[in-house]
């Protein structure tokens, strides 16, 4: 039987394009066993850092009509809780894991990647672009190539025989810039994008902002197409895969960012808004519409849409 989803994300194969998020269901081997199960062809875990972090308080999640508005802010349990959970999903699963990572500064993103190495990954994806530590951090490393260059180049030097993916943001001048500096410095793999914002919504009655940390990442189908015009523009830029996140619920949503160019999909707000059922759901589709136009695979699809 063929399988029509099946996909080579630099090296690493994946029964389904469907990547868990990086952010959701994330914190621990349970957890992502469990999204493993239902039809993810890799899982991401929660970015960590080199120590435990509490996050924002609540409420830091508030879903709307059109995604959701997150503030949880970086909350982890820091890089050897998340090493001793990725061992454990790894001990329990064949699906691929992808630890994903941050850093206050340079070295410090260096450091968590060599550490999180131990644990053997199939990849580590360095956030860069989490929109709701800025102020916190200083200027957003996203939105500068030379730092993001940096980044990635000190990051390869410390985990030399592993594939790593850049998690971006459009909160850029050029997007495609950005990823050219990533494949510049030897990123593998770029992902494409984080939430976007940040965002507020007020509640009426009480006349204040409803998150308690009054703002946060907007996430869901509201920025879908944000993201299929930002894998567009990265795969115009360079030649690395690139794993599309940012919105997508449907199967169709999946034939758009690959149509632009990606090679892989991460699937994140839709858990929180569709359940956990969504990967089978999607898979399902998905097979169904390849089947009816006589697409055997998926790489037959891969940046269609620039031609």
């Amino acid at each position: 039987m063929i399988n029509r989803l099946h996909v080579n994300l630099a090296g690493i194969e994946l029964a389904s394009p469907l990547v868990l998020a990086s952010g959701v269901m994330g914190l621990s081997a349970s957890s992502l066993e469990r999204v493993a199960e239902l039809g993810a062809g890799a899982v991401t875990a929660k970015s960590c850092g080199l120590e435990e972090r509490k996050g924002h308080p609540c409420p830091a999640i508030l879903p709307f009509g059109f995604g959701l508005l997150n503030a949880v802010g970086l909350a982890n349990p820091g890089v050897d809780d998340m090493i001793a959970e990725l061992r454990t999903f790894r001990l329990q699963s064949d699906v691929p894991v992808i630890a994903s990572i941050f850093g206050k500064t340079v070295d410090e993103f260096a450091e968590v990647a060599a550490r999180i190495a131990e644990a053997q990954p199939a990849m580590v994806e360095v956030n860069v672009s989490c929109p709701n530590v800025a102020a916190e951090f200083g200027r957003s490393f996203a939105s500068d190539p030379a730092l993001v260059g940096e980044i990635t180049r000190r990051v390869r030097g410390r985990v030399s025989d592993i594939p790593i993916s850049l998690k971006l943001s459009l909160q850029c001048m050029s997007i495609a810039e950005v990823a050219k500096a990533c494949a510049d410095n030897g990123a593998d793999v770029i992902t494409a994008i984080n939430s976007v914002g940040p965002g507020m919504i007020i509640d009426p009655n009480v006349r204040r902002p409803v998150l308690a940390n009054r703002m946060g990442g907007l996430s869901g189908p509201a920025i879908l197409p944000l993201a299929v015009r930002a894998v567009w523009e990265i795969a115009e830029a360079v030649s690395l895969p690139i794993i599309g996140t940012g919105g997508v619920e449907t199967a169709e949503d999946v034939v758009q960012m690959v149509l632009a160019g990606a090679t892989a999909v991460g699937v994140g707000t839709a858990v929180y808004t569709r359940g956990l059922e969504v990967f089978s759901n999607i898979n399902s589709d998905l097979h169904v519409f390849m089947q009816e136009r006589g697409i055997t695979s998926l790489s037959d699809l891969k940046g269609a849409a620039h031609v």
